[in-house]
């Protein structure tokens, strides 16, 4: 992921976590705030809690692919998502599944249109 779309000083997670909304599952807390931007800029929050470093690392790298390849995202959010001890037991597309879900409850995900 290209720095410039990622959250990385607490300044810009306060913004988030203050002025702007939160969804959430039983694994994933979603927090989005809109910044005015053509693009979506993505900050991770797993606590030590989860696990060891390996653990929360091989999380965030699966949580960046996950909305790497998400191509019907609106554009023009800061989101945070935020681990919760049970999103240990997910697999990949467990972890997938409730991304999308979040980001539906959110509004962020585009509905696709059928026929």
């Amino acid at each position: 992921m290209k720095n410039i779309l990622r959250l990385r000083k607490k300044s810009e997670f306060n913004r988030v976590y203050n002025r702007g909304k939160s969804v959430a599952t039983y694994n994933l807390v979603l927090y989005y705030y809109p910044n005015n931007q053509n693009l979506n800029r993505v900050g991770f929050s797993i606590s030590k809690k989860i696990g060891k470093a390996v653990v929360r690392n091989k999380l965030k790298r699966r949580l960046r692919e996950i909305i790497r390849l998400k191509k019907d995202l609106k554009k023009g959010f800061d989101i945070i998502i935020i681990a919760r001890k049970p999103v240990i037991e997910l697999d990949y597309c467990g972890l997938e599944r409730d991304l999308d879900i979040l980001l539906s409850k959110a509004g962020i995900k585009e509905e696709i249109r059928g026929k």
